[in-house]
């Protein structure tokens, strides 16, 4: 389960989505993001849905892949499905016994939620799997440069921001090792109530804590070792410059909102 999780990992490829310029990916991202919250019916949403197949097909990530991405999201749209079917009482009533009900209204917002939630956890892996941590680090500076200007620190905002996104996939690599080291001590952390299980984990927490302020200790001694002072005078490999593709990736987004408030301004009762 633990080797299954994949949030900020990067996997190099050729794709059109690879080729994007980083700068382009978090905006449209973003945008993404916000138009799913705008989508008030399935209309809108399977407009929404085919932009997001669309983009995971040009990037050539594998579907097994992606749906690595939504193991560790399973039990919060198992919870908010429920929650869902049972705070919403529109519709047909399906079945009932004393103050439980399930209504056609309360399973059509669990599917339409679900649908959202994991559009959402897709596109945010979407953008991690096709973009390097350091140019994700000068998307993010070049994007935010302008609050330089009331003194903000941009450079050392976007490296936290980084480093921490590619801490993620070491720490899981570490917590991995360290329970296949107690489990090869005699450890039975898969067995007992779930209390027992918490209690099991102690053993494990303690020694990946110690391990990662040993890789941030490293991390920044190396650095130091290197003259690292920031991205004041810096220079780049890579220059960054927008191309006819990123410009067709916003023509694209642009007609996917237009589909979105078409829809929710002509087709509300689809919902």
């Amino acid at each position: 389960m633990i080797r299954d999780i994949t949030i900020g990992q990067y996997f190099p490829g050729n794709s059109p989505i690879h080729k994007l310029d980083p700068r382009a990916k978090l905006v449209l991202t973003f945008v993404y993001i916000v138009s799913i919250f705008f989508c008030k019916n399935f209309a809108a949403l399977a407009i929404s849905v085919a932009y997001l197949v669309f983009a995971v097909l040009l990037s050539r990530i594998s579907l097994k892949l992606l749906a690595k991405s939504l193991k560790p999201i399973v039990i919060i749209v198992l919870l908010t499905s429920v929650l869902q079917i049972f705070y919403n009482d529109d519709g047909t009533v399906l079945f009932q016994r004393g103050w439980f009900e399930i209504t056609t209204g309360g399973l059509v917002m669990a599917a339409f939620t679900t649908v959202r939630i994991i559009a959402l956890v897709l596109a945010s892996s979407l953008l991690t799997y096709t973009t390097s941590p350091t140019l994700l680090t000068d998307a993010i500076e070049r994007l935010f440069s302008p609050l330089k200007k009331i003194k903000i620190n941009v450079h050392s905002i976007a490296m936290m921001m980084t480093i921490a996104l590619r801490f993620i996939p070491l720490l899981i690599d570490e917590v991995d090792k360290i329970m296949s080291a107690q489990k090869a001590r005699g450890a039975e952390l898969d067995t007992g109530s779930l209390l027992k299980r918490g209690q099991a984990l102690v053993p494990v927490f303690i020694p990946l804590f110690v391990n990662a302020f040993t890789r941030a200790y490293d991390l920044a001694f190396a650095m130091e070792c290197r003259c690292y002072r920031g991205g004041e005078g810096r220079t780049r490999l890579r220059v960054m410059k927008f191309c006819a593709r990123d410009y067709v990736a916003f023509g694209v987004t642009i007609v996917c909102l237009a589909g979105i408030a078409v829809s929710n301004y002509f087709l509300t009762a689809l919902i």
